[in-house]
């Protein structure tokens, strides 16, 4: 029987659907063999590199982690097995996993490739949520052998905040009136939205749980941390009105990418080898997406790990692999300051859609941009003509292959099937 007070009739009830381990579960569901072992994938596992993606429960009771560097993975556990990711893998997983979510509703936003909400206001004619989400979870597990969490709230952080609080296998419900005993004694950097630098912010204000920042003065959190304070504090109170939008899948802010290179280096002309392969990634994603970018950020991260980033705003939009590499030069030669580089990543933000952007050109660029829009639309018109480009051979091909953002991309592709 349905009871009403699951589905009230001004509120609305939100799942947040989250994948346990999604990379290394999906290889433990490719080969079953794996399962029980404490597997890591990362990528470049030859190369110190090599960073851990994610890893299995197995492996984190060791305490392997998610971004640490992979010798040290091995340290912490010396059977560790190691693999690097197959992302074809996981794009047909996770397909296959919002499949199941679709059964159940329309009004799905998927976040990354391995999570999601839904708003299941509307179905009440299925069960009450907790049997709705039972169902989900028992289908993705049983179809694709894949564990998960489900949330369970009015709103989309507290469906958030209630997917983390039990792993793997976890349904958990949160409500408002649930706050103070199940939300608030939290530690401030366990709340979803509160980074290792705001965190460290907050606690010097003495705030940390959750519960301090939701009984904190506003006046105190604007000031130190502006409009963004105020907006923590009403989710620390389960205050979130935004909607479940299946159109979000759609929205990007930037495009970027980095690498650690292979060595910690002063050398200019490795820096400007690398910073060029960037440059050219960047582009070949922007390409796929038709955008346009007015302001290119560059980040340096030395061999201390200190990381510096800095960026330009631009008079006019580009979309070229010399444009961003120039400016991202430019950036380098300003704010190294001599010291061996470990990591370069150049992102691409203020974007615009092709389409929707008019050129704005003066006297004094427009012969120089108007010649070049000519080699780029001879260019592209051999391109059409032959089915590739002509010229790529000219460059490394492996440099515009678009092999970054895989989270961003597949959800770029989300709703092209």
């Amino acid at each position: 029987m349905i009871v009403s007070k699951w589905y009230p009739k001004n509120g609305r009830v939100i799942f947040h659907v989250d994948m346990n381990s999604f990379y290394a579960s999906v290889e433990m569901a490719f080969d079953p063999s794996l399962k029980g072992k404490p597997l890591a994938i990362a990528g470049n596992p030859e190369e110190r590199k090599g960073i851990v993606v994610t890893s299995s429960y197995e492996a984190r009771k060791y305490g392997v982690k998610t971004t640490m560097p992979l010798f040290e993975a091995r340290r912490l556990c010396p059977d560790l097995i190691v693999m690097r990711p197959n992302f074809e893998r996981y794009r047909t997983a996770s397909k296959e996993m919002f499949k199941i979510l679709a059964d159940v509703t329309d009004t799905i936003q998927p976040v990354s490739i391995d999570e999601g909400y839904m708003d299941v206001t509307s179905c009440a004619e299925q069960g009450s949520p907790p049997e709705i989400a039972e169902r989900i979870q028992q289908r993705v597990y049983e179809e694709l052998d894949l564990p998960c969490s489900i949330g369970i709230a009015p709103n989309k952080f507290l469906a958030k905040m209630a997917s983390d609080m039990k792993k793997p296998m976890g349904i958990t419900i949160l409500r408002k009136r649930d706050l103070s005993n199940k939300l608030w004694p939290l530690p401030i950097g366990e709340m979803y939205g509160v980074g290792e630098k705001t965190a460290e912010k907050l606690k010097k204000l003495d705030i940390e749980t959750i519960g301090d920042l939701a009984n904190r003065p506003v006046l105190d959190l604007k000031r130190l941390l502006g409009i963004n304070g105020e907006r923590l504090q009403n989710r620390a109170n389960g205050i979130d009105d935004r909607p479940v939008d299946p159109d979000a899948v759609h929205e990007f802010k930037s495009i970027g990418t980095s690498t650690t290179l292979a060595q910690d280096t002063t050398d200019d002309a490795e820096v400007r080898t690398v910073l060029r392969r960037l440059s050219k990634k960047v582009e070949a994603r922007m390409q796929s997406k038709e955008v346009l970018a007015r302001n290119v950020q560059l980040m340096i991260r030395y061999h201390d790990r200190k990381t510096v980033t800095r960026s330009k705003q631009l008079s006019e939009f580009i979309q070229h692999a010399d444009d961003l590499f120039n400016v991202a030069i430019q950036l380098f030669d300003q704010h190294w300051n001599q010291v061996p580089v470990r990591l370069l990543g150049v992102t691409a933000t203020d974007l615009a859609e092709k389409s929707e952007v008019t050129q704005q050109l003066d006297l004094f660029n427009y012969e120089e941009y108007a010649g070049k829009e000519k080699l780029y639309k001879a260019i592209d018109d051999l391109t059409e003509k032959y089915g590739h480009n002509p010229f790529k051979k000219l460059s490394s091909p492996k440099d515009a292959q678009v092999t970054t953002s895989f989270q961003k991309d597949f959800l770029d592709d989300f709703k092209k099937e």
